[in-house]
């Protein structure tokens, strides 16, 4: 077996339904005007889905997505930890620019079929 073979893994049918929830949450947030800057921002101790831009605003976003709202449905998923997690990613995100701009963070909730969008839904 050669060693690409052996480090590239399957997708699991977990991490394909992300992906595609992932997908959804970036071409809705392009319909309201935002522009892509990064996906899968990967750091130690973090990741951030996606970082977008909206005006002079960095949004650092976080998606989530649920078969229903049963157990709080995908929003109430973002834990304390996970929160934390995202606000050490983008802390790592921003040490690229000299004069980070303003950001906030926003949740991307997908329950089912209908999508949330949450402004400022995790305070860093």
């Amino acid at each position: 077996m050669s060693v690409l073979r052996q480090l590239v893994r399957p997708r699991t049918a977990k991490q394909i339904e992300g992906d595609a929830g992932e997908q959804r949450a970036l071409a809705y947030l392009r319909q309201q005007g935002l522009i892509e800057l990064a996906r899968n921002f990967r750091c130690k101790g973090g990741e951030i889905d996606l970082v977008m831009q909206e005006g002079e605003v960095l949004v650092f976003v976080e998606v989530r997505k649920r078969a229903d709202r049963r157990f709080g449905g995908a929003a109430a998923s973002v834990t304390a930890r996970k929160q934390a997690r995202l606000v050490h990613a983008a802390q790592r995100y921003l040490q690229r620019y000299r004069r980070p701009p303003a950001c906030r963070f926003d949740v991307v909730a997908i329950d089912g079929g209908e999508i949330s969008w949450l402004k400022n839904a995790i305070c860093g």
